[in-house]
């Protein structure tokens, strides 16, 4: 549930208004250092997230006409590297469709713009079953991959969800670096955990896929004494 936030919040020494501060609740109580403040939140437009993104060293997203800096980590960025590899062998090899990382974005409503970690989109999703060609393609990944950053927040993937779901994303993945689980939604709140020693699969999205969920993590111990 997100938290009424009852008193002003502090960007260094400043003191973020009260409608800025209603916005940051309503993205998901995220940190105020993620907010874009030029153009003025609520007024951004798809241009302004292509220049945003070409400019800056911080990848963005657009929400509510918002610019929204992606939350990021090294571990992270790791463990998706991996899932992206794992699940990019077994949909290539079969010509099922793309596979995406972090900097592919998807237009999933009108003034939303999301970064998913990893992405599957099908070939009949494909635009004539061809390459799409948009910056930030009008499509719903069937599946998406949200491996959590320490800037995330329950808030904040919960209003994911329900936007992914509402485009059309059939299956959500939500992987946990900490405690090495892979929590798996098929519609915003019905989830299934699988933990390091379960096995994974791609359910009615990717049919005869699976994967030993520790595959995912393994890069984590490396250089660790067996």
């Amino acid at each position: 549930m997100v938290n009424t936030i009852l008193s002003p919040i502090l960007l260094g020494p400043t003191v973020l208004s009260p409608s800025l501060a209603e916005r940051l609740e309503d993205l998901g109580n995220i940190s105020a250092q993620r907010l874009r403040l030029s153009p003025a939140p609520g007024t951004a437009s798809i241009d302004d997230l292509e220049v945003a993104n070409a400019e800056g060293t911080t990848l963005c997203e657009l929400i509510d006409q918002t610019l929204v800096e992606k939350a990021v980590g090294f571990g992270s960025s790791v463990v998706a590297a991996a899932i992206l590899s794992i699940l990019r062998q077994f949909v290539s090899t079969r010509r099922l469709g793309l596979i995406s990382g972090a900097d592919g974005m998807f237009q999933l409503l009108a003034n939303v713009v999301r970064a998913p970690d990893v992405a599957f989109v099908s070939l009949k999703q494909l635009p004539q079953g061809r390459f799409p060609t948009d910056a930030f393609p009008p499509l719903a990944p069937e599946l998406v991959v949200e491996v959590l950053s320490p800037g995330n927040t329950k808030a904040e993937m919960s209003r994911k969800r329900i936007e992914y779901f509402h485009s059309g994303t059939q299956l959500i993945w939500i992987v946990d670096c900490d405690n090495r689980s892979v929590t798996v939604y098929t519609s915003p709140a019905a989830a299934v955990v699988y933990h390091e020693k379960d096995t994974i699969d791609g359910g009615g999205v990717l049919p005869g896929f699976s994967s030993p969920v520790a595959d995912f993590f393994v890069d984590l111990d490396l250089g660790k004494a067996s």
